[in-house]
């Protein structure tokens, strides 16, 4: 039976083995490895050291959390309104998200500035990241509808718990919120709404620091409070619209949520 081997297969499998430090086929002589016991392998060629690619930036150095978060403190209390409070975060430096995420720019909020409702969600994607603003995408489209729909559409402002995208569009971490909260919260006293709308799991475990996954979360009331506690607002986690594209069924759950939203903030009176 006569094969034939392809010889990109052939090139394929001599790289595969030299990779595993492979550098002869056979040997001058042959060695009876059993009865000698003593066979030595021919050491491994030295490769020569790892570099990076110049196509390829090294990683971002690691930021000093607790030294990040008292920078963008110091930056958002600076800011008198919410165009500086803008400048402040596009210059600020100290968030590893924007070596390793963003592509363009900060993303920081859209909507009125004197909203009702400050609407908070995780982290702008690659079409907030283009364009510079939250919720642009198809996620941000069905966010506008059910907001619309709801009444609330010239009546909040929106945000994200981070403002540069993160790789892979992967959920923010921990760290990386804590760094952005400063200009988060600085927002909340800027915009001085009645209420939060908090959309995903990321947004309502981050501002209110909860463990619970947004299913266990959505739909009920809470208190988010300032660093200082000086200042306490009703704050009501609902799902992400990215995973009601995926789950059109779960709509009308975070439907039901914006009407609880919409009854409260209707009320003559904020209840006791």
């Amino acid at each position: 039976m006569n094969l034939t081997l392809d010889p990109r297969a052939a090139e394929s499998l001599l790289a595969f083995w030299a990779d595993g430090g492979v550098d002869a086929m056979l040997l001058d002589e042959a060695v009876d490895r059993i009865a000698a016991g003593k066979f030595v392998a021919p050491a491994a060629p030295l490769r020569p050291a790892a570099t990076v690619s110049p196509l390829r930036p090294a990683a971002a150095p690691r930021v000093d959390v607790g030294d990040a978060v008292a920078q963008a403190r110091e930056l958002a209390t600076a800011a008198q309104d919410l165009d500086q409070l803008a400048v402040a975060i596009a210059a600020f430096e100290g968030c590893s998200l924007r070596q390793e995420g963003a592509a363009t720019r900060a993303v920081f909020a859209r909507g009125a500035p004197d909203a009702e409702v400050l609407v908070i969600g995780e982290g702008p994607g690659a079409d907030e990241d283009r364009q510079g603003q939250p919720f642009v995408g198809r996620a941000g489209k069905l966010l506008d509808r059910m907001l619309g729909a709801a009444g609330l559409a010239e009546r909040t402002f929106i945000t994200n718990t981070v403002f540069w995208r993160p790789p892979g569009n992967r959920t923010p971490t921990a760290a990386e919120q804590a760094v952005c909260a400063p200009f988060v919260e600085r927002a909340i006293m800027l915009v001085k709404p009645k209420m939060l709308l908090l959309v995903g799991g990321a947004s309502a475990k981050a501002m209110l620091q909860k463990e619970e996954g947004i299913l266990s979360l959505r739909g009920r009331w809470f208190e988010w409070r300032s660093a200082d506690g000086q200042l306490e607002l009703p704050a009501m986690p609902t799902l992400h619209p990215a995973f009601l594209l995926r789950q059109p069924a779960a709509k009308k759950r975070a439907w039901v949520d914006l009407m609880t939203l919409t009854e409260r903030l209707d009320r003559a009176e904020r209840p006791a």
